[in-house]
């Protein structure tokens, strides 16, 4: 059963990883308003992810990815003959680089959060023992993240979060699997690609989720891979990390 205390610490890494929505965001940080050793648990955990947002490189997009965007939402003049009218939610351009900008806020707001919350003066910090928890950034092959995944290995679960539309035919479904090195792709569940999802981890598994291992995201029939191994495209994928 978990306690107060221990789901205190997830919310605490779900919201440095920038992976709580809009009023589980708002919910967290009225409670740390009032509670100083919440406040301290957050700032341990944004203190621990912070390294992260600096191995990011800076880059400056060219000129053409301005203008593309310009063109998808419509800022550049028309030519003069008028194209085919669509609805805006339509617009699968529009909806890619919604998605990238989430991203990029998710990143930006891990690293800036650590400038307004502070620890009272003197207080001793309350922190996880380390390794206690294991995170992946679940990416597309052309690096858009797609999904982030939690590990908790105290509670023996997986949390995994869209942060990106995927779309699938309605006869499709995401499952996702765990590549540990030099060995087959372990079946780990199929979950929906829309919204969170938690996957309890067996004992067996749980031993082979480390630092070396990949979590990947496959394109399969409703019920899952029949064959115990990933029978269609590789959507995403991306390398376990140690907080």
């Amino acid at each position: 059963m978990n306690t107060p205390a221990a789901d205190d610490d997830l919310r605490c890494a779900e919201y440095a990883l920038g992976v709580l929505d809009a009023q589980a965001r708002a919910a967290l940080e009225a409670d740390v308003a009032r509670e100083p050793e919440l406040a301290r648990t957050l700032e341990a955990w944004q203190r621990r992810l912070a390294p992260l947002v600096d191995e990011i490189p800076t880059v400056e997009p060219p000129g053409r990815v301005w203008t593309r965007i310009r063109n998808d939402l419509g800022l550049t003049a028309k030519p003069s003959r008028a194209p085919a009218r669509t609805r805006w939610w339509d617009n699968l351009s529009l909806w890619r680089w919604l998605a990238i900008g989430a991203s990029v806020t998710a990143l930006v707001m891990l690293g800036t959060n650590l400038m307004w919350l502070k620890p009272a003066p003197q207080a001793p910090t309350v922190a996880t023992v380390p390794g206690d928890y294991i995170v992946a950034s679940i990416a597309r092959k052309d690096g858009l993240v797609a999904w982030t995944a939690t590990v908790d290995i105290r509670r023996a679960r997986l949390v995994v979060t869209p942060t990106a539309r995927v779309d699938l035919p309605a006869d499709r479904a995401t499952e996702l699997w765990l590549i540990p090195p030099d060995a087959k792709p372990v079946a780990l569940g199929v979950f929906p690609s829309d919204h969170p999802a938690t996957i309890m981890l067996p004992p067996e598994i749980l031993a082979r989720m480390n630092a070396h291992g990949v979590l990947a995201v496959s394109e399969e029939p409703p019920g899952g891979s029949p064959t115990g191994a990933p029978t269609g495209s590789v959507l995403a994928s991306g390398p376990l990390q140690s907080t």
